[in-house]
């Protein structure tokens, strides 16, 4: 039955439906962010190098490189594809109405990757990082069609508080896995499994975790159908691609768009990284063993939960954008701080912690809310394709940053303290933004407060 405005309007409630459903896609794939690539894949691909190395070295393509920087460089490998492979799947999604089949297909195929990293062993750190980055560009181009479906669910007045609320389930359930997986990792001798088979076996439980959740969205949202489609002709890949080309053709007619993707390019490069990286600085730089930083980690999650939603709740009263600029000052105080945190000190660490939790899922939140925005009527996927090429999980410029310093520093305290550059440029950036402007540039109408 189809439904219209006015007496019997059944939208608001259709709309409801399909954003419960919608909530449990950041529900999955934080699985697989928060106990695979935010705590246990670095730490261990390290110990794995370690086992291969000579003289402290591992012969990456003929680079030599030292085994603490390895992760940061396949982080950043893969962000490298990512920017060429997202604006792809955002030009195929939005060109179908199966967006809720094309996500759930690349969470499985993610899924499945993330699952066998249970089999990186020994001194096979090439298998895991391949199997890594694979997941980590699925888990990529899932979020990248999931983020599309935000404007197809939600008004502009709702958009800031779903996304607030998507996020919060997020942390909710990567915290919940989370936790088993501490309690796991914590507990390994007296269950007779070792840290290492521990850890594996946690990686295998986000695989799972996130393949099985995945279906909760992908039964609940309709298939919308597409907008605005250009009309190239061709198979299905030459179609996509021509959509693809008068995206970008057009895009400079969208200035404060554009203007937004760059200021999130340099923020959320520090998000991430920091995100990313908190795991290896724990153990590596402040000497705290795998299964604390699990727990250092699980309390940033669930912090993170209230996070979002109170700041979900000030955009409502200040605007996105005031809130947002409010959090990259938070990050900007927490990098600051992280650097002075002496070795072995936890009481300094658990105020970090709870620093990250409090504007991690806000600004991630909002800043997805935001750019929505700015995006006209059936250009979603692809815009957000462009968004996503410098999001998922970690961004190239931050890792690269990190990984360097770290390499002529043979210290992470320099490293953590130069991502502070990104939260300054993005911050500044973004204070150029007229958000009036950019709504009416996209044709959208604008939320009660902007």
């Amino acid at each position: 039955m189809t439904t219209s405005a006015g007496i019997g309007d059944f939208r608001p409630l259709e709309r409801a439906r399909e954003q419960k459903g919608w909530f449990f896609t950041d529900w999955a794939v934080s699985a697989f962010q928060t106990t695979v690539a935010g705590v246990l894949f670095a730490p261990y691909l390290i110990e794995i190098a370690k086992a291969a190395a000579v003289d402290n070295r591992i012969d990456v393509l003929g680079l030599s490189i030292a085994p603490g920087a390895l992760p940061s460089y396949v982080i950043t490998f893969s962000t490298l594809l990512s920017a060429v492979i997202y604006p792809l799947v955002g030009a195929i999604a939005d060109r179908t109405s199966r967006k809720p089949d094309l996500m759930a297909g690349f969470a499985w195929a993610g899924a499945l990757c993330a699952a066998l990293l249970f089999f990186m062993t020994g001194d096979n750190w090439w298998f895991g990082s391949i199997m890594f980055i694979i997941a980590n560009l699925c888990a990529g181009a899932a979020v990248v069609v999931s983020d599309s479906i935000l404007p197809l669910i939600s008004t502009e007045n709702e958009r800031d508080r779903v996304s607030s609320i998507g996020w919060a389930y997020g942390y909710a359930g990567g915290g919940l896995l989370l936790a088993v997986n501490f309690l796991l990792v914590t507990f390994a001798d007296p269950l007779g499994l070792g840290t290492a088979l521990a850890v594996r076996i946690s990686m295998l439980s986000a695989g799972l975790w996130w393949a099985g959740f995945i279906i909760i969205p992908w039964r609940r949202i309709r298939r919308h159908e597409p907008a605005d489609v250009e009309d190239v002709s061709g198979g299905v890949v030459a179609r996509s691609f021509g959509q693809l080309f008068a995206t970008l053709k057009e895009l400079p007619q969208y200035p404060v768009a554009l203007t937004f993707l760059l200021a999130y390019l340099f923020f959320n490069d520090g998000i991430q990284t920091v995100i990313s990286s908190a795991s290896t600085y724990g153990v590596e730089e402040l000497g705290f063993e795998t299964g604390t930083m699990l727990g250092i980690y699980l309390l940033v999650q669930f912090v993170a939960v209230g996070g979002a939603v109170f700041f979900g709740r000030l955009a409502k009263s200040f605007g996105a954008k005031r809130v947002i600029l409010g959090g990259l000052g938070g990050w900007m105080l927490i990098v600051v701080v992280a650097y002075f945190v002496p070795e072995g000190s936890l009481a300094p660490l658990l105020v970090v912690a709870v620093g990250i939790g409090l504007v991690m899922g806000g600004t991630q939140a909002l800043a997805r809310s935001y750019f929505s925005l700015f995006i006209p009527a059936g250009k979603e996927a692809e815009y957000f394709s462009l968004y996503h090429a410098m999001d998922r999980g970690t961004s190239w410029l931050g890792t690269l940053v990190f990984g360097l310093v770290y390499q002529l520093t043979d210290s992470y305290r320099p490293a953590i303290l130069a991502l502070i550059a990104f939260f300054v440029l993005g911050g500044a950036l973004l204070a150029l933004v007229n958000t009036a402007k950019g709504i009416e540039q996209a044709g959208n109408r604008a939320p009660e407060r902007v």
